[in-house]
């Protein structure tokens, strides 16, 4: 199974990047999975035109990748309860790849009451694209970490997201 990783937020200090490297590492132990980490820190997107964009070399390489890929975790920070604008962006260039396949959620917030943000995303994905969204994600808020070292609990949270996620993934599959 093939599992590609969205990292989207931009900053270099990034907790949901820690919570998404976390997962790549305990995905990336289990036999017969392949993890592709998308770090979107990496990538220079255009902003989605409806057009132009499509034709950008890092919008073809990103739908390239996400096309590969059999299961899909979206990381992300939390900005005015919602996901961030570059994974609202990525899914706009390439979210047509996660058509029938299963997606799940990543997500770090600065407060512990906008743990349902995810949700507009989810049902844009489940209406446009037919989607699956994992029921189980990780939402950790501030209490969740000791400077920038995540809690036990966040890792343990992450690990049955990850079991879950290869679990459904390998259902849906067969």
């Amino acid at each position: 199974m093939k599992v590609a990783i969205v990292s989207s937020s931009l900053n270099p200090k990034s907790r949901s990047r820690l919570m998404a490297e976390h997962a790549r590492l305990l995905l990336g132990k289990r036999s017969g999975v392949e993890v592709d980490f998308i770090d979107l820190q990496e990538m220079e997107l255009p902003l989605c035109d409806g057009g132009a964009a499509y034709g950008d070399p890092y919008a073809i390489e990103l739908n390239k990748r996400m096309e590969a890929a059999d299961v899909y975790v979206l990381a992300s920070p939390i900005y005015n309860y919602d996901v961030n604008a570059s994974l609202k962006n990525a899914v706009e260039l390439a979210g047509r790849k996660m058509e029938n396949k299963l997606v799940g959620f990543l997500c770090a917030a600065g407060g512990a009451m906008s743990y349902m943000s995810v949700m507009p995303l989810a049902n844009s994905l489940m209406l446009d694209f037919r989607t699956l969204v994992l029921p189980r994600f990780v939402y950790a808020a501030p209490n969740d970490w000791k400077d920038e070292a995540m809690s036990e609990s966040v890792g343990g949270r992450i690990a049955q997201f990850c079991d879950a996620l290869l679990d459904l993934g390998e259902k849906i599959s067969s």
